[in-house]
């Protein structure tokens, strides 16, 4: 038996409000917070947090010099139909695209995640 459930993901950033409205609509999960703390939830199982850092220092990808010391990977049906919609979000996509069945991007405030279809 296990001894806990329902793991979550906390996220430091500058901007909790903005950066859970920007995973809440990639998602479609609902958005709740303030400016210090905010989160997104998919029902009652599963939720991703954002917490205010000051001052915060985006991660530096691929680069290691200040490392990204974790990111998502999502699962999308289309690369390329998905790739135009998370950077209408606000999104960029990353220089450096080391794989052909993932797109490397960058949220918001700097943290690396990826579009992945396998």
């Amino acid at each position: 038996m296990a001894i806990a459930r329902y793991p979550g993901l906390v996220i430091d950033c500058p901007d909790p409000p903005a950066l859970a409205r920007f995973y809440g609509e990639l998602l479609g999960w609902e958005v709740s917070g303030d400016d210090g703390w905010a989160e997104i939830r998919e029902g009652n199982t599963q939720c991703i947090s954002f917490q205010r850092v000051e001052p915060f220092t985006p991660p530096q990808w691929p680069g290691q010099d200040v490392p990204q010391q974790m990111h998502l990977d999502v699962m999308v049906q289309d690369l390329d139909a998905a790739e135009p919609e998370v950077l209408a979000l606000g999104a960029t996509k990353a220089e450096h695209q080391p794989g052909e069945t993932f797109r490397v991007f960058l949220d918001p405030a700097g943290h690396p995640f990826c579009l992945c279809v396998s």
